[in-house]
């Protein structure tokens, strides 16, 4: 069984390419796309089989993979867990500028989606006088920052966001399940199989539910329009945050032009991301926060892609792209201001 498990394991993989195979074919963005479906695997195996126990769970940070244009502000935490099981979460809140938890229920691998079943934000914590805290996660209501779990309940997301990375420490946390078995499972043929199958299945539902957002974001190009929140939420999106997601395309010379007011809300960000909707380099200026954002003297806020900086505005890099996906996040926000882009000559904002 376990022969034929990895054979099996190494086809899948194989058919996920084919997510790849008919996207953009230029050389950098097909060097990224596999390179994307590298990292998947990675997490989906650490996952799935190394970490996938949820009566001993353990928080992991999604440091190394980049999923549906993650936040370059976020340091990302996750669990898998068990909706029928009690957990006690610990730690501390640290100075980070935001804290969320939820729990999910994750269908990446059967219809690309991850529905929460549970939140708890900085709004609804709770902190001791000597700075920890205390989270219950379970079906039954109880501790003083209870996350409510549903019975198709299978993982944990931690949220930590920076408004400015040089002076903010996110918390430390750490998962604990109470009243369960005592010791673990021992490793079984049928698990392996099982647990490879369930990692090639979420490499590939997870590559095909970005691609097809990208199609969909390709349909208004250089626009940051309101798509719906439902789909953004029902694939594992805070509550809390306002999505507007785009795709841009550039020829050379041009920028795309984004200027938009801004709400009044605890954080905010824009960020550009390749096809893939990964978040690009994070070395070079791809992404601009509530902090970090020079606003015009009006108080509205101007963003300006482009492969070279024009001296005005807030530049954001191409990084050798001509295309690719972007997000604006509004979070905390009562309203939500749609912005107005253009594409214009480079020169002409020089």
């Amino acid at each position: 069984m376990p022969d034929q498990a990895w054979s099996q394991f190494c086809r899948a993989l194989e058919k996920a390419g084919e997510v790849i195979a008919s996207g953009p074919d230029t050389a950098l963005d097909r060097a990224e796309g596999y390179r994307y479906l590298a990292r998947l695997t990675r997490e989906m195996l650490y996952s799935c089989l190394d970490n996938a126990d949820p009566d001993f769970p353990r928080f992991h940070e999604l440091d190394l993979v980049k999923i549906g244009a993650d936040n370059p502000d976020n340091v990302y935490l996750s669990a898998n867990i068990r909706g029928d099981r009690t957990y006690r979460i610990t730690g501390t809140r640290g100075t980070i500028a935001y804290f969320s938890i939820g729990s999910k229920a994750n269908r990446y691998a059967k219809d690309g989606t991850m529905a929460s079943t549970g939140e708890l934000s900085d709004a609804d914590l709770t902190i001791s006088p000597d700075g920890s805290v205390e989270i219950i996660a379970s079906a039954v209501q109880q501790g003083r920052n209870w996350l409510p779990l549903a019975p198709d309940s299978t993982g944990l997301v931690v949220r930590q966001t920076y408004l400015d990375r040089t002076s903010e420490v996110p918390g430390t946390w750490r998962i604990e399940q109470i009243g369960g078995p005592s010791e673990p499972a021992a490793l079984t043929p049928e698990f392996l199989a099982k647990a490879l199958g369930r990692a090639a299945l979420s490499v590939h539902g997870t590559a095909a539910t970005f691609a097809h957002w990208t199609r969909t974001f390709a349909a208004r190009p250089n626009e940051l329009p309101d798509f719906g929140q439902e789909m953004f939420q029902r694939a594992g999106g805070d509550p809390e945050i306002f999505y507007l997601h785009g795709y841009w395309s550039l020829r050379p010379g041009e920028a795309w032009v984004i200027e938009t007011d801004v709400p009044d809300c605890p954080y905010w960000n824009f960020q550009l991301d390749n096809w893939w909707m990964e978040s690009l380099d994070h070395h070079r200026q791809i992404t601009v926060n509530k902090h970090t954002a020079s606003l015009d003297a009006d108080g509205r806020l101007t963003i300006v892609v482009a492969a070279t900086d024009p001296g005005v505005g807030n530049w954001i890099d191409t990084c050798g792209h001509n295309s690719g996906t972007a997000l604006l996040r509004w979070l905390g926000a009562s309203a939500h201001p749609i912005p107005k882009c253009r594409v214009v000559p480079l020169e002409e904002m020089r």
